[in-house]
C-alpha cells in the first residue's frame, strides 16, 4: 500500500495556510470557555494537542478571534501542534508572527526542525536564540544524533560544557548513545566522568546508556559492573544487559536474562532477535519473532527489518513472503528501513522481479543498491547495469556493488572504468571499493595497475585499512611481486586477521616458498587465529609443491581432528598432488579410494598431472578415463594424456589421443603468454606474434639468438614438449626445434628482453602449465642475461634466477 493510500483524507492539503474560509467554518459550540481566560486556562487545549491539521485550524481560529495571540503558552502549543501534524510551514509562519516569544517558543520550533532532519533550519533557529538553555543544546544534540551526524553532536556537547550550560539527564543519555553508535570508548569514558561530575551517574537512564556504550565498545567488564550497581532496574536496564550479553556472544546468558524478566517490551524482544541475528543464529531469530507475535507484542519497523535480513541470510523465501504479508496487513510500507530490508531479502533469495516491484514503493538508494546486488549475484548483468545507469545520485555502495558485479561476470575493464570515474568525480571510494578493484587487478595480474590502485588508496587515506591491506597481499602476489606482498603483510603486524594470514600463506605457497608458508601457519596458530578451509588449501599446497609428504599428512589430520574442517575437493586434490609429485602412486590411489565423496575432475586432474612428472603412462590412462567420464569435453585431459605418452616417447599412442580429440571435436585451450610493458599488455601465442605485434620479425630474431646462446651454454631441447603449447590438433605447421623455440613464453621473454631496461625483473603470465622445455630454457636465459624471470603458470609461480628456479625443479 502506498503512502498516499495510507494518508488521511485531505492530508495532502495539510501544508496550506489558514484561510478566510477556514475561519468562516469555525463552530464555537465545539468548545467551552470559562468566563475568564488566563494563561493555560482554555478548555479547548485538547484540540491544540491533536495531530490532525483540520482540528488544529479551528483552534487556531478561536485563538485569533479571542485575541489570545499574546498568550505565549497557547501560541507555543499551536506551533507544536502544527509541527506534529506535519504542517511545518504553518508552524514556522505562526512562530515568525508571534508578538511575544520565550525560550520555549524557540525550543518548540527548534525541536520540530531537528526531528525532521532539517538541520540547516535548526541551526538558523538555534543561532537566533538569545540565550540557549540546556533544552536548546540537547535538542540540537539529539537531532544530530538521530540523523547520523555524530561528530557534530560531539562538537555541540563540547561547546555546551565549555559555555557552562548544565547538561541534563536526557543530554547525557543521548550523547552517550552517540558514542555507542561509533564504539568511541575513549570519548565514552570521558562522558562517564562528566556524568559522575554532574551527578547523573546514578540515574537509571544514564546508567543504561553507559552499559550499552561499554558493551558495544568492547569493554564488557565495565558494562557488567555498571549494570550490577543499578539499584532500580527497569525494563531498559534489563534490555541493556541482554544487549551486553549478545554483544560479547553470550547468547545463553542473554536468553536466561530474558526468561527471568517479569515485564518485556518490544525492545526486549528486539534485543534477543537482533542479537541472535548478528551472532549468526538467524533461525533462532525467526523463532523468537514468531514467539513475539504469539505473545501479543506488536513488532516495530526495527523488528521487521531484522527478521527480513535473517530470511535473506537463510535464503528462506517462504518465511520472507509471510513477513511481506504481515507488512501489507499492518501498513508498514511507509518505513524506509522496512522497504529496504524487503528488497534486500527478495534480492538475496532470488525473487528479483518481486524486489523490483517493491522498488516502486521505496525509492531510496539503499533499495536500488540491494536490487542491483541481487541482479549481479544472479549473473544478470544487463538489468543491473540499467538500474545502475538510472541512479541519479550513485553512492559508494552502489558503485562498489557494480564493480564487484562486473568483476564476477568477467568484465574487468568495465569494473576499472567505474572505479576511475569514482576517483575523478566521486563518490569517494571506501575500503571495500579498494578491496574490490584490487581483486580486479589480481585477475588482470597487472602490477602497474595494482601499484596505481595502491597509490590511490594512500591518497584517500585507506591504505592502512585491514581489508585493503589484505587485498594488497593477494594482488601483489598474483602480479608476481612476493616481496611487496611480504611488505603489505608486515605493515599490519598487530592487526592481522584470518584473511591476512591465509592470503600470505597462499601467496608463499604459490611462489614456491613452502617452508616459509608453514612457518607462517605455525605463527598464525600461536597467535590464536583460527584457520579456515582456504588456509588449509594453502598449507597443503605448500607441502605438495615443496615435497613435504610427512608434514602434509600431519596437517591433513590436524585439519579434521583439531579444527573440525571437513575435507573439500580442493583439500583432497592437494593430497593427491602431494603423493603424486613424490611418486607415491599407490598412496595416492589409496587416498582416492578412501575419500568420503566421489573424486571429481580436480582430484583426477591432480593425479594425471603427477603421472606426467613421473612418466607413469598406465596410471595416466586410468586417471584420464575417470576424468573424461565426468567431463567428456575436457580438452585438457586429452592433452595431458598425450603429453604423458610423448614424455614416455610413445608417439603412436600420443598421436591416437590427439586424433581422438580431433574426431570428437574437442579442443584444448591454446597456450598463451603475456606481459605488461609501459602500461600495455602484450599477448603471445605459440609461433604467433605477427597478428599482435608489428615488430614480429625482431621478436623472432631475438628468440633465435637466445635459443642459440643457451644451446652453447649446454641447454638441450626436450623433444617430448614439442606439442605442449600448440592447439589441440597439433597442426601448427611447425616441427622439431622450431616448435619448441617459439613456445609462447619464449616469445614473451624475447619481447621482454627487447622492451624493458637491462637488469629489471621480467614478469610473464601463462594460462597453461609451463612445459619442461620452457622451464629448462628459462633457467638458462636467466643466467645468460643476468635478470630474474618470474613466470606464473596455471598452478604456481616460478622465480628463475642465476640458472635456478624457486621450485627446485619440483613442479
Amino acid at each position: 500500500m502506498s503512502s498516499q493510500e495510507l494518508a488521511p483524507a485531505g492530508a495532502e492539503d495539510s501544508d496550506k495556510k489558514l484561510s478566510k474560509k477556514d475561519i468562516e467554518k469555525f463552530e464555537p459550540r465545539r468548545f467551552s470557555r470559562k468566563s475568564t481566560v488566563g494563561d493555560g486556562e482554555w478548555s479547548g487545549m485538547e484540540s491544540i494537542k491533536a495531530k490532525n491539521p483540520f482540528v488544529i485550524r479551528p483552534a487556531h481560529t478561536f485563538v485569533i478571534k479571542s485575541g489570545l495571540q499574546g498568550v505565549v503558552f497557547l501560541m507555543n502549543n499551536l506551533v507544536n501542534a502544527y509541527a506534529k501534524s506535519g504542517s511545518i510551514c504553518d508552524a514556522r509562519e505562526l512562530f515568525d508572527h508571534m508578538p511575544v516569544k520565550d525560550i520555549s517558543s524557540y525550543n518548540t520550533i527548534l525541536s520540530a526542525y531537528a526531528k525532521r532532519g532539517m538541520i540547516r533550519e535548526a541551526i538558523c533557529v538555534f543561532n537566533e536564540i538569545p540565550s540557549p538553555d540546556s533544552i536548546s543544546w540537547t535538542t540540537m544534540i539529539v537531532g544530530y544524533n538521530r540523523f547520523g551526524r555524530l561528530k557534530a553532536a560531539f562538537r555541540m556537547f563540547s561547546e555546551m560544557v565549555k559555555l557552562q550550560v548544565t547538561p541534563s539527564e536526557y543530554t547525557f543519555t543521548n550523547i552517550i548513545a552517540s558514542c555507542a553508535a561509533i564504539r568511541a570508548l575513549d570519548i565514552g569514558r570521558n562522558l562517564h566522568s562528566l556524568a559522575v561530575k554532574f551527578g547523573f551517574s546514578g540515574h537509571t537512564s544514564v546508567s543504561n546508556s553507559l552499559v550499552n556504550m561499554y558493551a558495544k565498545s568492547g569493554d564488557a567488564e565495565t558494562a557488567g559492573n555498571i549494570a550490577d550497581r543499578i539499584e532500580s532496574k527497569d525494563v531498559s536496564t534489563w534490555n541493556s544487559i541482554i544487549s551486553l550479553h549478545m554483544e560479547v556472544g553470550q547468547v545463553d546468558r542473554a536468553l536466561a536474562q530474558f526468561v527471568e524478566m517479569r515485564e518485556r517490551d518490544v525492545i526486549s524482544w528486539n534485543s534477543m532477535i537482533s542479537g541472535y541475528h548478528f551472532c549468526g543464529f538467524d533461525s533462532k531469530a525467526l523463532k523468537f519473532f514468531f514467539e513475539m507475535l504469539r505473545s501479543d507484542i506488536k513488532p516495530d519497523t526495527y523488528t521487521i527489518a531484522t527478521v527480513l535480513s535473517a530470511c535473506g541470510n537463510l535464503n528462506d523465501l517462504g518465511i520472507g513472503k509471510q513477513i511481506h504479508g504481515y507488512i501489507v496487513r499492518n501498513e508498514l510500507f511507509d518505513s524506509e528501513a522496512v522497504g529496504n530490508a524487503l528488497i534486500c531479502m527478495y534480492s538475496k533469495c532470488g525473487g528479483i522481479e518481486i524486489a523490483r516491484k517493491c522498488l516502486t514503493r521505496t525509492v531510496s538508494l539503499i533499495a536500488f543498491t540491494a536490487l542491483l546486488d541481487g541482479y549481479l549475484k544472479s549473473g544478470d548483468i544487463n538489468p543491473a547495469r540499467q538500474i545502475f545507469d538510472s541512479l541519479q545520485h550513485r553512492d559508494v555502495v552502489a558503485c562498489t556493488a557494480m564493480i564487484v558485479g562486473c568483476m564476477q561476470n568477467g568484465d574487468n575493464g568495465e569494473a576499472m572504468e567505474i572505479f576511475r570515474d569514482m576517483v575523478d568525480d566521486g563518490p569517494s571510494p571506501n575500503g571495500y571499493t579498494f578491496a574490490a578493484v584490487l581483486s580486479v587487478s589480481s585477475n588482470l595480474a597487472s602490477l602497474n595497475h595494482g601499484r596505481q590502485i595502491h597509490a590511490a588508496s594512500v591518497k584517500f587515506g585507506l591504505s592502512l585499512s585491514l581489508s585493503v591491506s589484505n587485498s594488497l597481499i593477494s594482488m601483489y602476489s598474483k602480479a608476481g611481486s612476493i616481496g611487496c606482498s611480504r611488505r603489505a603483510f608486515e605493515s599490519i603486524r598487530k592487526r592481522r586477521d584470518p584473511v591476512s594470514w591465509t592470503s600470505m600463506i597462499v601467496a608463499l605457497a604459490q611462489h614456491g616458498f613452502g617452508e616459509e608458508a608453514l612457518r607462517s601457519f605455525e605463527e598464525m596458530l600461536a597467535s590464536n587465529i583460527p584457520p579456515d578451509h582456504v588456509t588449509y588449501v594453502g598449507v597443503l599446497s605448500a607441502c605438495a609443491h615443496a615435497g613435504l609428504v610427512d608434514e602434509g599428512r600431519r596437517y591433513f589430520r590436524t585439519m579434521t581432528d583439531v579444527h573440525g574442517i571437513e575435507p573439500s575437493s580442493s583439500h583432497s586434490a592437494c593430497m593427491v598432488d602431494l603423493f603424486g609429485r613424490a611418486g607415491m602412486f599407490a598412496e595416492a590411489r589409496r587416498f582416492i579410494q578412501g575419500m568420503a565423496t566421489e573424486p571429481d575432475v580436480v582430484v583426477w586432474g591432480s593425479l594425471l598431472s603427477s603421472c606426467r612428472v613421473h612418466k607413469n603412462a598406465e596410471l595416466a590412462a586410468v586417471a584420464a578415463e575417470r576424468l573424461l567420464g565426468i567431463d567428456p569435453g575436457n580438452g585438457g585431459a586429452y592433452s595431458a594424456l598425450a603429453n604423458v605418452y610423448s614424455a614416455c616417447r610413445r608417439w603412436g599412442e600420443a598421436a591416437r589421443v590427439r586424433k581422438a580429440m580431433k574426431e570428437r571435436e574437442v579442443r584444448k585451450e591454446q597456450g598463451m603468454s603475456w606481459l605488461e610493458v609501459k602500461d600495455e599488455v602484450r599477448i603471445f601465442g605459440a609461433h604467433d606474434v605477427g597478428g599482435y605485434h608489428p615488430e614480429g620479425d625482431r621478436i623472432y630474431a631475438e628468440a633465435d639468438r637466445v635459443w642459440e646462446e643457451i644451446k652453447r651454454m649446454g641447454f638441450v631441447p626436450d623433444a617430448a614438449s614439442v606439442l605442449h603449447d600448440v592447439d589441440a590438433d597439433g597442426e601448427d605447421g611447425h616441427g622439431g626445434e622450431a616448435a619448441l623455440k617459439y613456445h609462447s613464453e619464449k616469445l614473451a621473454i624475447a619481447f621482454g628482453l627487447l622492451s624493458t631496461p637491462e637488469g629489471s625483473v621480467l614478469r610473464i603470465m601463462k594460462n597453461l602449465r609451463v612445459c619442461n622445455d620452457c622451464h629448462s630454457a628459462a633457467k638458462f636465459i636467466s643466467k645468460l642475461v643476468g635478470r630474474e624471470i618470474v613466470v606464473r603458470d596455471a598452478t604456481r609461480f616460478h622465480h628463475f634466477r642465476d640458472g635456478s628456479c624457486s621450485c627446485r625443479d619440483y613442479w
